[in-house]
């Protein structure tokens, strides 16, 4: 059993062991490399390493509860998974663009992507594409919806920027995280494009009532 695993280790090892499960719970994903903007590289991710030695461990742990932990050692991510489909985030319109958005940055560029599978980008492109897609409202979006939805994706380790400094709604540089490719597979590519196409035909205007249909359990 996983408790008996548990209880040999040390205490330190324990203490880490909680704190990286409460951070899988949290944030969902964890990728291999993090940039660091001290050093201003990416460089390995001493979580990761740490999730990877305790792996084993922590997919019984969380598969007693209802969770599957999955590693991708290619690109180099973990996520975590609920088999009941419950506990999802509830990502509001713009924010669920921002990160399609994102994806279809990634895969046109991921062939250029080094050893962290990262792709850098930055708000304003990111933001430029959409509007090229014809993804927003009158061609705008506020800078409120532009500061949640980096601090959002943010969260679950899906982006992160380069700075130091605190987000800003259009003056990021960013690194997209190969995690995202969990969130939209491959395969998922095609249905996203359908479904962007049809955005770009069919509006929503946000004033119908019909806002929260367009929100989408992703994560």
């Amino acid at each position: 059993m996983w408790s008996k695993d548990y209880e040999a280790l040390n205490s330190n090892d324990k203490n880490e062991f909680r704190r990286i499960a409460n951070h899988l719970l949290s944030h969902t994903y964890l990728t291999k490399y993090s940039y660091q903007p001290s050093k201003q590289m990416t460089l390995p991710n001493r979580d990761y390493q740490l999730a990877t030695r305790f792996f084993n461990l922590l997919e019984k742990y969380f598969s007693v509860t209802g969770w599957r932990l999955e590693k991708d050692d290619n690109y180099g991510y973990m996520s975590l998974i609920n088999i009941y489909d419950n506990n999802h985030y509830r990502m509001d319109q713009f924010t669920t663009l921002f990160l399609y958005t994102c994806r279809l940055i990634y895969e046109e560029q991921r062939e250029q992507a080094g050893r962290s599978h990262t792709v850098l980008t930055n708000t304003s492109d990111i933001v430029e594409k959409m509007k090229t897609l014809n993804l927003l409202k009158n061609g705008k979006s506020t800078q409120k919806e532009r500061l949640e939805a980096q601090r959002t994706l943010a969260h679950f380790n899906l982006i992160e920027k380069i700075e130091a400094t605190a987000w800003e709604p259009d003056g990021n540089r960013i690194l997209i995280l190969p995690s995202i490719l969990s969130v939209i597979s491959n395969q998922g590519i095609n249905d996203m494009i359908l479904e962007l196409e049809d955005l770009r035909v069919n509006p929503v205007d946000e004033g119908d009532g019909q806002e929260e249909n367009n929100q989408e359990e992703i994560i």
